[in-house]
């Protein structure tokens, strides 16, 4: 990703309505679909400042892994201990066979072979541990905000089913997150394009605008991964290691 969006997110990850709903909404996802064993070892894979590491700590110990620096050290002072720098798919000196949980949020989308991604994912889970990942949904909404943060793709939910199927994972869980919002979110890209003015930019909105809008973010919380949701910002997957 540019330089700038991490320094985005290390202002407003405890701060902005998106970063803050969006871990309540994966944690209960994480905590219904996953169920991680007491005292699981886990691993973030692209963990960025770290703004989803405590939340991952709920379930047990937490490793990471961030390529850049400057994120990478803001992850640190977070986490307490040193995060790891191996890229994907090769995940060099991550041991194999260790995790009961990995979470790769908003990460496969950066790679260039997917498919090699979640083989040396799977490589580094123990049996019948779980990938949870999420990605960036609808390819026709590709624009400003996809370049900056570097993505080579965004998924179709049929793209992401026939990636988790061509692995040596298991598809347990699929589904689309943030559809409460998605009409608003679609709305005002439509509007941004006809304008030409494409921002990529994210921006702290004012203070009642944020309360509402992660209220209903959150609100999801009560329904992913239980009831499937309509098409939404996101996509989420649970996959198991066989």
């Amino acid at each position: 990703m540019e330089r700038v969006v991490y320094r985005q997110m290390a202002e407003l990850d405890q701060r902005h309505w998106w970063y803050r709903a969006r871990r309540e909404v994966l944690a209960e996802l994480i905590r219904r679909q996953v169920a991680p064993p007491p005292a699981a070892h886990v691993l973030e894979i692209g963990c960025g400042t770290g703004h989803n590491l405590p939340m991952l700590a709920h379930f047990g110990s937490v490793d990471a892994l961030e390529l850049d620096e400057e994120a990478r050290t803001i992850a640190e002072g977070r986490l307490g201990r040193k995060v790891m720098n191996a890229p994907l798919p090769e995940l060099a000196g991550v041991p194999d066979r260790q995790y009961d949980l990995i979470a790769a949020l908003d990460v496969i989308e950066h790679i260039e072979d997917d498919q090699a991604a979640l083989a040396a994912i799977a490589a580094k889970l123990k049996p019948g541990g779980k990938l949870v990942m999420t990605v960036p949904a609808h390819p026709w909404m590709w624009s400003a905000h996809d370049i900056v943060n570097h993505h080579k793709r965004r998924y179709s939910k049929a793209a992401l089913k026939r990636l988790i199927h061509g692995s040596p994972l298991k598809l347990e869980k699929l589904g689309y997150f943030n559809s409460l919002l998605f009409p608003l979110a679609m709305a005002d890209r439509f509007a941004a394009k006809l304008r030409g003015k494409e921002d990529a930019d994210v921006k702290l909105p004012s203070a009642p605008l944020n309360a509402a809008l992660e209220a209903v973010f959150r609100a999801e919380r009560h329904l992913v991964g239980r009831l499937p949701l309509p098409p939404g910002l996101s996509l989420f997957a649970v996959a198991s290691a066989m």
